[in-house]
């Protein structure tokens, strides 16, 4: 998908006191990954998905059907970007890291560092190991139970709001 949704959709979701945390157009579905401090409500997720389902109709951008899904982060939030790493310093990641001619390895452990090409981690098994971005197959944070969460007000599906197919 050519388009950059990230400008519009920043500014979209700025007035409803949201960050946008993810966008990706993956086989037919627009998938929108929103945050606030101090979490994301069911309400913020109806008025985000309403004004960005407004904005497609009224813009049009992607040709076709589609789904449009808005939804938070979670509890494990997924890892794609260089800010997404930088975001997570401190918290216990784990990952699977493509390797040439060897076997895809996992990693989990803190994050150290991470920049634009590369995240630190200290691994539970190999120690502090450095991973270039562009190698990682799929990345997450790992949610404790116990440590420092937080209640959501909110439990199962309700961290989703799917709209507009067409």
């Amino acid at each position: 998908m050519a388009m950059d949704f990230e400008t519009p959709l920043r500014s979209l979701l700025s007035p409803l006191g949201l960050d946008l945390y993810d966008v990706e157009f993956e086989r037919g579905n627009l998938n929108v990954v929103v945050t606030k401090a101090g979490g994301v409500d069911l309400e913020s997720l109806t008025k985000a998905n309403r004004t960005i389902s407004e904005w497609l109709d009224a813009n049009d951008p992607i040709p076709g059907r589609f789904t449009l899904d808005v939804s938070s982060p979670g509890l494990e939030r997924r890892l794609r970007t260089p800010g997404h790493f930088a975001s997570a310093q401190g918290e216990v990641v784990t990952l699977r890291e493509l390797r040439q001619d060897q076997p895809t390895r996992r990693l989990e452990g803190t994050v150290l560092a991470a920049d634009a090409t590369s995240v630190t981690l200290r691994d539970h098994e190999h120690g502090d190991v450095t991973v270039q971005l562009d190698s990682i197959e799929r990345a997450r944070t790992v949610f404790t139970w116990g440590s420092e969460a937080k209640p959501t007000p909110s439990r199962g599906k309700a961290n989703s709001t799917s709209g507009r197919k067409g």
